[in-house]
């Protein structure tokens, strides 16, 4: 199976893989049969392979440009995915109660709210960051549909996450959480409302390193393309 359908088919199922399993009354029912481990480990698991078969399916479909593609469009994922590894290396258990990702969310400080003072969403503007710079690297409609998908499932999230938080805590308990903190990362900062303290963690950013070098030697074997651009 190939051309649009097969597309068309990974992009429902990838969709379905991340809304049943998150369901309430069916993430409960994993739970208690798998236990939260083993349910985290299947969701992963499910997730990494319904990605690699839309990635897959969007190389597969018919090559439409929509583009002329220039040697420097290959620079730019280059540029930005080590800020998305920053992103994830941070952004992983580590306490946030205000968005998905987080550990010992208990523990939270508003005072201090560590990543979360550059932004509530670490990963998925780590999504949104490596799916916009590959569809500026791949302007052709099947990539683009993919990578464009997937950063407007990002930048909607951003607004679900926070409209559900607001629902669930109530608005007073989301400010106090959230007073410190924005969604567009950064703008806490400029606008004066949080300031970094202490120095952030050497092990996360060598843990950031050694993702954004799986990532750039294992591009080749999987995807089938060399990451690394051809000088100007």
């Amino acid at each position: 199976m190939g051309g649009w359908g097969e597309l068309s088919l990974a992009f429902a199922a990838f969709l379905a893989s991340h809304a049943i399993p998150a369901r309430p009354a069916v993430k409960a029912r994993l739970h208690r049969a798998l236990g939260r481990r083993g349910y985290l480990a299947a969701y992963v698991t499910l997730s990494l392979a319904m990605l690699t078969w839309l990635i897959v399916a969007a190389g597969r479909a018919p090559f439409v440009p929509l583009l002329p593609w220039g040697a420097w469009q290959a620079w730019v994922p280059n540029l930005v995915m080590p800020l998305a590894c920053l992103l994830i290396a941070y952004g992983t258990a580590v306490p946030n109660p205000l968005s998905f990702g987080g550990a010992g969310n208990a523990r939270f400080d508003p005072e201090r709210p560590g990543i979360a003072g550059v932004t509530r969403h670490p990963l998925l503007w780590a999504l949104g960051l490596w799916s916009a710079a590959h569809a500026v690297a791949n302007p052709d409609l099947a990539h683009v549909l993919l990578f464009g998908g997937f950063a407007g499932f990002a930048a909607l999230g951003t607004r679900i996450i926070d409209r559900r938080n607001r629902r669930l805590s109530g608005m007073a308990e989301w400010q106090r959480l959230a007073a410190r903190t924005s969604n567009l990362p950064f703008a806490a900062m400029i606008a004066g409302r949080w300031r970094p303290r202490g120095r952030p963690s050497p092990v996360r950013a060598l843990l950031a390193l050694a993702l954004w070098g799986a990532l750039v030697w294992g591009h080749t074997p999987v995807i089938g393309v060399s990451p690394v651009p051809a000088p100007f």
